[in-house]
């Protein structure tokens, strides 16, 4: 640049100046500093003026280092605190400055966006994925910029927009600092639960408490409707009008308190395993929650409908894309301990066309899908599964995502196991075993265990081969993965081995081994929160007491198991239902439901009387 060796001299001229009225005790505060950097350096320039402040600090470092005079060198030691000042404030000043581009930056953004895509462009600026994300307080300062836009407005529509974002940004600002006191408090009452996101009816969870703190129409009455276990697609559809300031409100509200508890969970040191744990059923619970949210705006008749609808899987995208840079991202499963059956039932499936309609190839798509895929899996919707898992697996090796690719693989294994596609699952559990070697991948070598050892149990049942020998490779396999998952403390992993080791015993007509593995597999799969594992495990373990003629437990155990795996709309529910029925044919209906009636108090520890009065209507589907 032509001017930059003026400027340069024009910057050390203000450093001299600062540094000779420090000498001369001219500069009382740091704040006089700061007011004399933010007159004297102009916007866009801070480069140069970094320049000559470094020149000037090693010059008088030198001159620390080297002087012999005593008087001069004191002299140098007070330059050297005056332009250490100088630095200090001249951060400050940047970290002010770019505060004040950011917020002049997201203002233009918005203004000059077309009508229909206003919001969305102020949901980009909301996005936390930002390199700078706003605070709270640029973000009331945002609110402050749009309402002085809305004031010079001559155009009544814009006038009215700018007006209702403005309101939205400093309505939800207002609402979130309410709630902030209450965010993890309802956490501490025994009576709540341990998390409170399942969709239980009544008072558990924080809904409630966060319905009760807040007085805006549109927020209470999320959170009502969410500690009742009502639909929130209805509520939303039930709604005739919903203006931009109150959506605004409330994205503003959701987005804080989803951030206000994954921090807070992060921070608990004294369990980092169960912070992630709830981090992760946080990060699932907002990213369906604004994806029931756009579904029922999908349903509501107005013109802004669609802009509100697209909002919302605008930031469930967010959600999500945050959620996949998360170490503790779960690549193996064990999501469903944070929803209720009628939750999974609709929501997962909409996270579907959202996503490929939207997100581009990337590394957080790749484990996104990769979410998705063993979601779907476990609802029975397997050449859904495989989809998202192709696409993930592809997506994963075009970005280098090792752990991620070997995960999908592993994956890939287990859906066609589903599917009973034995060799094609032998085949995928093999090249992810290779390949997590290779890498030094652990967690995604005791996977592969798991998942080939699963395979073949599968593939020898299938064929009908009970000699003992035709599974000792694969329970070699299976023993592997235990250990191996056992040393890096993977739980996921753990019950899959425990899981395939039952089966492969229970096929052996070996049931008293079978049922150790089983019920230890039950205990790792509740600590993982893996329902699908879980009810897996008492199907196999209902099978494993009718083969020692343990009636009782049978059907404990087959009740439970049908339940659980009908709540999460897997269809493999049916295979415990057979066997009731089975067993309700052999004893006679009395018989049976005698037995059923005495078991009732350990069905009801369990699944509640709700459960409990469930079962016959299952039974009568079967």
């Amino acid at each position: 640049m032509p001017n930059s060796v003026p400027l340069l001299e024009r910057y050390s001229a203000l450093i001299e100046e600062i540094v000779q009225a420090t000498l001369k005790g001219k500069i009382r505060s740091q704040q006089q500093v700061y007011q004399m950097l933010l007159q004297g350096v102009s916007p866009g320039t801070g480069e140069v003026f970094e320049q000559a402040l470094s020149d000037r600090l090693s010059a008088t470092q030198h001159q620390v280092d080297t002087q012999t005079d005593e008087l001069k060198q004191a002299k140098a030691s007070r330059s050297l605190r005056a332009i250490q000042t100088i630095q200090k404030e001249w951060q400050h000043w940047q970290a002010q400055n770019q505060a004040t581009e950011a917020i002049g930056e997201a203002t233009r953004s918005i203004i000059t966006a077309e009508s229909t895509h206003r919001l969305g462009a102020l949901l980009q600026v909301l996005d936390p994925n930002q390199e700078r994300p706003l605070n709270l307080q640029q973000l009331q300062q945002l609110s402050t910029d749009l309402q002085r836009q809305a004031e010079q407005s001559s155009n009544p529509d814009f006038c009215r927009e700018f007006q209702q974002l403005s309101e939205g940004i400093s309505r939800g600002i207002g609402t979130w600092q309410r709630l902030q006191d209450h965010l993890v408090s309802w956490m501490y009452d025994q009576s709540q639960g341990s998390l409170g996101f399942e969709g239980t009816p009544g008072q558990r969870g924080p809904w409630g408490l966060w319905a009760k703190q807040v007085n805006s129409p549109l927020p209470q009455a999320l959170f009502q409707t969410i500690a009742l276990n009502q639909s929130v697609i209805e509520l939303v559809a039930r709604q005739h009008t919903i203006s931009f300031s109150s959506w605004v409100e409330l994205t503003v509200v959701l987005q804080y308190l989803q951030r206000g508890l994954v921090n807070w969970f992060g921070q608990q040191a004294y369990n980092v395993k169960a912070g992630s744990k709830l981090s992760i059923s946080t990060f699932l619970t907002f990213a369906v929650l604004w994806s029931q949210l756009g579904n029922g705006c999908s349903q509501l008749a107005s013109q802004s409908a669609k802009v509100l609808s697209d909002g919302c899987y605008q930031v469930m995208l967010q959600i999500l894309r945050t959620f996949a840079r998360q170490t503790y991202f779960p690549l193996y499963g064990g999501i469903f301990a944070s929803f209720s059956g009628d939750y999974l039932r609709d929501a997962l499936n909409y996270l579907d066309a959202p996503l490929r309609r939207q997100v581009e190839g990337s590394q957080e798509k790749a484990r996104i899908l990769t979410l998705l895929g063993y979601s779907q899996r476990a609802l029975g919707q397997y050449q859904q599964a495989l989809s998202f898992h192709q696409q993930a697996l592809e997506i994963a090796r075009q970005a280098g995502d090792r752990p991620c690719e070997i995960a999908n693989l592993n994956h890939l294994s287990r859906t066609c196991v589903a599917q009973k596609n034995y060799a094609e699952a032998i085949g995928y559990s093999q090249r992810a075993l290779i390949l997590s070697r290779q890498a030094g991948d652990r967690l995604g070598e005791a996977n592969a265990l798991a998942s080939l050892g699963y395979s073949e149990v599968f593939q020898a049942k299938l064929l009908e081969q009970i000699a003992p020998e035709t599974y000792e490779t694969a329970i070699h396999y299976l023993q592997q993965g235990l250990k191996l998952s056992e040393q890096l403390s993977e739980i996921q992993s753990q019950a899959l081995c425990l899981s395939s080791l039952g089966i492969a015993h229970l096929v052996l007509s070996q049931y008293l081994e079978a049922i150790k593995y089983l019920e230890d597999g039950l205990k790792v799969a509740q600590v993982s929160g893996d329902l699908y594992l879980q009810g897996l495990n008492l199907a196999n373990l209902a099978e494993a007491y009718y083969g020692l003629q343990n009636f009782e437990k049978a059907i404990s155990t087959g009740c439970l198991g049908m339940y659980l795996l009908e709540q999460i709309a897997s269809k493999e529910w049916q295979q415990p239902a057979g066997l009731l029925t089975i067993l309700r044919g052999q004893l006679g209906a009395a018989a049976f439901q005698q037995l059923l009636e005495q078991q009732r108090s350990q069905i009801i520890a369990v699944i509640g009387v709700d459960g409990y009065d469930y079962i016959p209507q299952l039974l009568q589907q079967q």
